[in-house]
């Protein structure tokens, strides 16, 4: 059995982990935290959480807790994974899992010293929508892969109050939207790019509204990312790959229980697909459930989650911006 102590009570922990739990008997959430008690209190009450502690040290000292969930601002995910680790209690870390590489790389080695479970909590990868995806990308019908192009972009700006416009908690476009687009790129294609281009929009000082990307791999696939949250930016969620035989557009990765399409076109034939419409929270939980009472590796693990993190740091050096946490 899986019991949660929750860091936080950010917007999206009802999706990511609350309605998770409810149709899993194999997880629970025990205790919650928050900085503001109060909110913790509200959505405790809500959810039949039954412990609401004072502060998130409280949560990773409960005893009966044997994992910890951090959707705590970016910049706080370093500090509070390492104490739980150190706690010996295994971590489902929200994205992006660290402010830059250095601190995922000290995350994820503290991870391997203690043997416990990290995963950063890119939901999507667990979902039978993105796994026939890869399927179709790594199957060859596609011919040679030549491009990919991929966007999670939505109308802003969010209030400058908004820890996404926030550098000192971690803000950027690329660190809350972007990194969907990148990681999506890096699971297909199972490997780094050996060169980026990026170009970036800055709103608050340090804090990009958009950043664009275009990557090259070592086999000669292009790859260009788009995240945006300007005032200007039209809503996107999709990646589609060219290949010398055809084409594979996939519509809503991220939310597929809400619908999406996997179409594949050939010549002059296109098949679209769905799959299973249960949330990718729900497949994530699993996965993690998996990862602890099975050791079963898992695609998005603190190894995976430096990589992701070297990359991200790439791209804003390459736009000419500070990295998070510098």
């Amino acid at each position: 059995m899986i019991t949660f102590g929750v860091l936080g009570a950010a917007a999206i922990t009802p999706r990511a982990l609350i309605y998770p739990c409810v149709d899993e008997p194999q997880a629970n959430i025990r205790t919650i935290a928050a900085r503001d008690r109060s909110r913790a209190e509200k959505m405790a009450e809500w959810a039949g959480i039954r412990n609401v502690v004072d502060d998130y040290q409280a949560v990773i000292d409960d005893p009966k807790c044997n994992a910890i969930y951090i959707p705590l601002p970016i910049t706080a995910h370093h500090e509070w994974t390492l104490k739980a680790l150190e706690a010996g209690k295994h971590v489902l870390c929200e994205k992006s899992i660290a402010a830059n590489a250095a601190e995922a790389q000290e995350m994820a080695a503290r991870a391997k010293e203690t043997g416990l479970v990290l995963l950063e909590a890119f939901h999507y990868r667990y979902h039978p929508c993105f796994l026939r995806a890869k399927e179709i990308f790594d199957s060859g019908v596609l011919g040679t892969i030549e491009t990919i192009e991929a966007g999670f972009c939505i109308q802003g700006p969010p209030p400058e109050t908004d820890i996404r416009m926030i550098y000192a908690q971690g803000g950027g476009t690329t660190m809350d939207l972007g990194c969907y687009p990148i990681s999506w790129v890096r699971h297909l294609m199972d490997s780094e790019p050996v060169e980026v281009i990026a170009t970036a929009i800055e709103g608050p000082p340090n804090v990009d509204l958009r950043l664009f990307t275009e990557m090259r791999f070592a086999n000669g696939v292009t790859a260009k990312t788009r995240g945006d949250m300007g005032p200007d930016a039209t809503f996107e969620m999709a990646f589609e790959v060219t290949g010398s035989n055809g084409t594979l557009k996939v519509q809503q990765p991220l939310v597929p229980q809400v619908g999406h399409s996997i179409a594949v076109t050939v010549g002059d034939q296109t098949t679209t697909e769905q799959k299973d419409r249960r949330s990718t929270y729900g497949y994530q939980l699993d996965a993690f459930i998996r990862a602890v009472e099975q050791g079963e590796a898992q695609p998005t693990d603190g190894d995976d989650a430096v990589k992701q993190m070297q990359l991200i740091d790439r791209c804003y050096e390459a736009a000419g911006m500070k990295l998070r946490g510098e």
